[in-house]
């Protein structure tokens, strides 16, 4: 009863209850679409466009611009980058994976070294520690930023129901698909497109360097269960609510930082499912 009480105490605080709320809403539209991602082995352009976005950021920073301000900087900058790992991507001479690190390393080496050179800060490392690892902003968003989430992650959901049928196809067989009327690279574009967009909100509750985790354990976790498309991408769904709610009340009870308390609770959630997987196998 006393951590019931001690939850209800924190729940009394509005950015305890935004927190939760932003934190809900990304970890679900990341598990969604981190099933197609898993699936189709483009899981870590993830991991990618978070350096993009960093490096974004930090031109932002450079700018003066933070907040709901540097979103009209990064969020177009690695929606752009989205696009070019998936063109780079499709050419026989630079395959996904070595797009996917060229951009990643570039864009890292590029947004610590302007950080540097621009610095507006006296504590750089310190800045760029928390861009990468996450830090408390998760726990200091404002009513604009809650807004903005629930309206980005409204239109992932959307997409994901509405676009249902066309993802399962060309997550299976671009082949089929495209021969059926798919209009397959629309497809992959919008994929591109969202995923970008997860990348941005994440970056907020994570850090650039653990937005991947919140893509790749949920549906990994649920694969280890699960067969079929759809109850995988329910169960993912339902593994990220339950990691991420406990993973932001075991950080708010105990001060360890938000987006590293989520992704532990992603690992144990997995090794959880990976026993229960074999054991049904038996």
């Amino acid at each position: 009863m006393s951590l019931l009480s001690k939850l209800f105490y924190y729940f009394e605080f509005p950015f305890v209850r935004y927190a939760f709320l932003v934190g809900v809403l990304i970890a679900l539209c990341a598990s969604l679409l981190g099933v197609t991602l898993v699936l189709k082995r483009f899981s870590f352009i993830g991991d990618g466009l978070s350096h993009v976005a960093f490096g974004a950021l930090a031109i932002a920073s450079v700018l003066g611009l933070s907040g709901n301000g540097s979103m009209a900087i990064v969020l177009p900058l690695t929606m752009i980058a989205a696009v070019i790992i998936l063109k780079t991507g499709q050419n026989t001479k630079i395959r996904g994976d070595a797009a996917i690190g060229m951009l990643s390393v570039g864009a890292l080496a590029f947004g610590y070294l302007i950080m540097n050179v621009f610095s507006a800060s006296s504590n750089v490392s310190g800045d760029v520690c928390s861009t990468l690892f996450g830090s408390t902003s998760i726990l200091t968003l404002s009513k604009s930023d809650v807004y903005l989430c629930i309206i980005l992650s409204a239109g992932v959901i959307a997409f994901y129901i509405l676009f249902y049928n066309r993802l399962f196809s060309v997550t299976f067989d671009e082949s089929f698909a495209s021969a059926t009327g798919i209009n397959t690279s629309l497809c992959n574009f919008i994929i591109a497109l969202v995923t970008a967009a997860i990348i941005v909100l994440a970056m907020r509750l994570v850090g650039s360097l653990l937005i991947s985790a919140l893509v790749i354990f949920p549906a990994m976790s649920a694969m280890r269960v699960f067969k079929s498309f759809k109850s995988v991408s329910i169960c993912a769904a339902g593994i990220a609510l339950v990691c991420t709610g406990l993973g932001l009340i075991v950080s708010i009870s105990a001060g360890t930082p938000a987006g590293a308390t989520v992704v532990c609770a992603d690992i144990i959630a997995f090794l959880i499912f990976s026993v229960l997987g074999k054991v049904l196998r038996r």
